[in-house]
């Protein structure tokens, strides 16, 4: 029995993380249209910038290191946009998609050649990875956190969506860009802020996967990203509550597979995963919270 409350414990904790970068995608996402599949890059950079301080600066404390991969995080989200993706903002949507590769595959050559593939220490503030006893069994307070961060960040994102100036315009942008520019909005601005709010995500989720891992590497956004990426899909992309709900529920569902597979069939997790997840889409296209669309008749 303690050994399934840790693994449901373990699975919040997973879910929490997808969730958070399923959140970055889906602002975006619900703006642009744009699969920014460079998020992962942005995770990365984050974490590079917290080593090189760590490195160069050999700060006395690690509590400095998170606001500044944070900021580092933000930097080159807003960078990103202004560079890449605002040049092809009114161009095909799969010039877009491919942009987005691009930067990801410029970024993580780039560290692959100037500072290597090995993993990297950097240290994190030693409190994030202590033990709460809860009962029979113990959870990190990372794990704690990464579930708390991801509801707080969704309820601000709601607030923010529904309660400002702001907000207000990025919810009229989702629904016709163009609209919104003719009635004065600027599109520029609305854009900058999703990408402003990714990035901070990014930021965030850079920590927890540092805290988690101990160290950085150029590879280190990649798959979580991509798990993201299929978790916004579950929930329904563009939507934010189901950003959130399908990270937990992929979250959930790798920690299942991993507890019930026999061990020699265990290293197969993620084939079962996306073959439940291939099910789910196929009963319902659209995601959980996503919204149908009539595509016309496909059949011959």
């Amino acid at each position: 029995m303690e050994y399934f409350l840790q693994q449901a414990l373990n699975a919040l904790s997973t879910g929490g993380e997808y969730a958070l970068l399923a959140l970055g995608l889906a602002i975006v996402f619900s703006v642009m249209g744009l699969v920014n599949f460079a998020h992962g890059e942005t995770i990365t950079i984050g974490g590079y910038t917290m080593y090189a301080l760590f490195i160069f600066a050999a700060p006395t404390n690690a509590w400095v290191l998170l606001p500044i991969g944070i900021l580092a995080a933000v930097a080159a989200s807003l960078t990103f946009e202004r560079v890449a993706f605002r040049p092809v903002r009114n161009a095909p949507a799969t010039t877009g998609l491919l942009t987005a590769f691009g930067v990801s595959i410029i970024i993580k050559n780039f560290f692959v050649t100037v500072v290597a593939t090995r993993p990297k220490a950097v240290p994190t503030p030693d409190w994030l990875n202590t033990q709460i006893p809860l009962g029979p069994v113990s959870i990190q307070t990372l794990q704690v956190l990464e579930a708390v961060v991801t509801f707080g960040a969704l309820i601000i994102l709601l607030a923010v969506l529904r309660g400002t100036t702001l907000g207000l315009s990025m919810r009229a942008a989702a629904k016709d860009f163009n609209t919104v520019r003719l009635m004065g909005i600027r599109a520029n601005q609305v854009v900058a802020a999703a990408f402003f709010i990714s990035g901070l995500l990014a930021g965030l989720a850079a920590i927890f996967i540092i805290a988690r891992r101990g160290s950085v590497d150029p590879f280190m956004g990649f798959i979580p990203v991509l798990k993201a990426f299929v978790a916004a899909v579950i929930g329904g992309f563009g939507s934010l509550p189901g950003a959130v709900i399908g990270g937990f529920v992929l979250g959930i569902t790798e920690v299942v597979f991993q507890v019930i597979l026999p061990d020699k069939i265990a290293g197969y997790r993620d084939a079962f995963v996306f073959t439940l997840v291939g099910m789910l889409l196929i009963m319902r296209p659209q995601g959980i919270y996503g919204q149908k669309l009539e595509l016309g008749e496909k059949g011959g």
